[in-house]
């Protein structure tokens, strides 16, 4: 273990091997990064732990400096672990470059069916063991990482002494389809407030899918931008500043050149950092495999479902005089062709999009018993979550104690930090 400071702050750096396949305890292991942080003033103390699951699946603990957001909040009773949950951050990485050492696409695939939130909690179960000395801990659940602890809450209530929950309860029966055809009335829902915010927006989007529709361009990883591509960047309109942020972008999109109106270099820049999976590869391979429940192959649910929309199609949007719909956060088929982190694993996706063997990943009966203090953020019309489905699960789930607000969008956590934590942490205490 290295330790070492930042303000306010001492971290620990930990790596655990854990198996692969925890129904193979003897067998291949892969390792596990949590980086432990605590308050200067208490490092020597005995505290209660917290354990943090950052949302996803695919991306790795949020990296703070100092006492940020909610973090701050937490290390004055709590010692925290930041967890890299398995394939992601500082644990035994899974990608385009590292998964061709498990073999085919095949093999790939049998490998990476070990990366949801079943084997993630058993993950957690042999380190809590380990830090704790068996004392059970706090698990704060951010979107996937709410997903997380609601199947932690269903396979080893034991190991917990309370459950916090942002913007991540999920069904505990709907299928993939379902998920999506909640999500995409939910995504007109946001484009079009979007564009009663920066009405100036509607013919910006229209002639930035005019232009690609007309003509894709390369971003600078290489890669097509299509206008499909371009409306998945309503994924940012899940975010608190991410309308803003989305105006911001679409107001410089053009400068003039010789050959006549171009998308500018910084446009696409800042699009293909908004777009790529290099740095979350997991997010896109497995994505519709957090939905499921033992009800057979997603097989590309959103992109199956979303043809039963076709307001979001851009050609038939830009033959009319109606706003352009945006996406967020639906995975397709295509993407494994025009991004380049995607492209070696678009066979492998593939195999994970049909296979039909997934384990049912919650107990309702067993939720319907629980004992454990819960508390949820639910996020008044959660682009990425949906509401409904997780007033549903929070109904389901005995004592569970919600909190529903449309002062944040689905990063609450991040945007109203301390405040967000503060609410949970007194809701599960019976406090409000």
């Amino acid at each position: 273990m290295t330790s070492y400071r930042q303000p306010g702050l001492v971290l620990t750096d930990h790596r655990f091997s854990v198996p692969l396949d925890h129904a193979d305890p003897e067998g291949e292991r892969i390792e596990v990064y949590g980086r432990e942080a605590v308050a200067s003033d208490q490092a020597g103390a005995d505290l209660p732990w917290l354990v943090y699951l950052e949302g996803g699946p695919g991306f790795g603990a949020r990296r703070f400096v100092g006492r940020q957001a909610w973090l701050g909040r937490a290390v004055q009773e709590f010692r925290v672990l930041l967890l890299d949950q398995r394939g992601t951050g500082h644990s035994t990485p899974a990608n385009r470059q590292t998964l061709p050492l498990r073999g085919g696409p095949s093999r790939q695939a049998d490998y990476l069916a070990h990366f949801r939130a079943d084997s993630i909690v058993k993950d957690c179960e042999l380190i809590r063991k380990r830090l704790t000395g068996g004392a059970p801990w706090t698990v704060l659940g951010q979107s996937f990482g709410g997903f997380c602890a609601t199947h932690y809450l269903s396979a080893a209530p034991e190991g917990l002494a309370a459950v916090l929950i942002t913007g991540g309860l999920p069904s505990l029966h709907h299928t993939a389809d379902d998920v999506y055809r909640a999500a995409f009335p939910r995504m007109r829902r946001k484009s079009e407030a979007h564009y009663a915010r920066y009405p100036q927006d509607v013919e910006r989007a229209r002639r930035i899918a005019a232009h690609l529709v007309e003509r894709p361009v390369a971003l600078p990883h290489g890669g097509p931008l299509t206008a499909a591509a371009f409306q998945s960047l309503g994924t940012l309109l899940g975010g608190g500043e991410g309308t803003h942020q989305l105006h911001l972008l679409l107001e410089d999109a053009f400068v003039p050149t010789a050959e006549g109106p171009a998308l500018s270099d910084g446009f696409l820049e800042t699009v293909r950092s908004l777009l790529s999976y290099a740095g979350h590869p997991l997010y896109a391979v497995l994505h519709e495999a957090i939905y499921a429940q033992g009800q057979g192959p997603t097989a590309w649910a959103a992109d199956r479902v979303r043809a039963e929309f076709p307001a979001f199609d851009a050609e038939k949007a830009l033959a009319g005089d109606g706003p352009l719909l945006l996406t967020g956060e639906t995975v397709h088929p295509w993407h494994f062709d025009t991004d380049p982190a995607l492209r070696p694993l678009r066979e492998t996706a593939h195999l994970l999009a049909e296979r039909a063997d997934w384990a049912p990943l919650y107990d309702p009966a067993r939720l319907a018993a629980n004992e454990v203090p819960v508390a949820a953020a639910v996020y008044h019309d959660d682009l990425y979550v949906d509401t409904a489905h997780s007033l549903e699960t929070a109904r389901a789930v005995r004592g569970l104690r919600t909190w529903v607000t449309d002062e944040f969008e689905h990063d609450g956590v991040r945007a109203g930090g301390p405040r967000v934590l503060d609410r949970l942490l007194a809701l599960a205490r019976g406090e409000h």
